[in-house]
């Protein structure tokens, strides 16, 4: 059994029947034996850029989705966000949310599951796909 956690891209190509979602994530997320996370940082990303403009989801039916495709939700807590202050810094990658995703997968622990090959560079948690 692996304990894994999607990144925000996965999560919506996962429900989107994406056809970019990598084989090797579906065989993962979909194996019943694996337990898969979905952080509340990846609706607060979603959430930010739906007002902004950038991006158009139906947040409240992502919230119940979750649960139903029987995904988990990892709250945010203070241990996540002081590990943040533990990740070394990329020039390449800056980006919040995934710096989240990053120290939650460490935290947890969790597989950390992405499509962003930036991502690799924080190491072992992190497995892109």
């Amino acid at each position: 059994m692996a304990r894994l956690l999607l990144d925000t891209q996965l999560v919506l190509w996962w429900i989107g029947d994406h056809p970019r979602l990598p084989k090797a994530a579906v065989d993962l997320i979909g194996d019943p034996e694996n337990e898969v996370h979905v952080s509340q940082v990846s609706l607060w990303e979603l959430a930010i850029k739906c007002s902004l403009g950038r991006l158009d989801v139906d947040l409240a039916k992502l919230e119940r989705t979750i649960p139903a495709q029987g995904f988990r939700w990892l709250p945010i807590h203070n241990q996540h966000l002081q590990a943040v202050a533990g990740l070394e810094t990329s020039p390449a990658h800056r980006d919040p949310f995934d710096r989240l995703l990053v120290a939650q997968s460490r935290s947890e622990p969790l597989r950390l599951l992405t499509a962003d090959r930036q991502l690799a560079a924080y190491g072992l948690t992190v497995t892109v796909l």
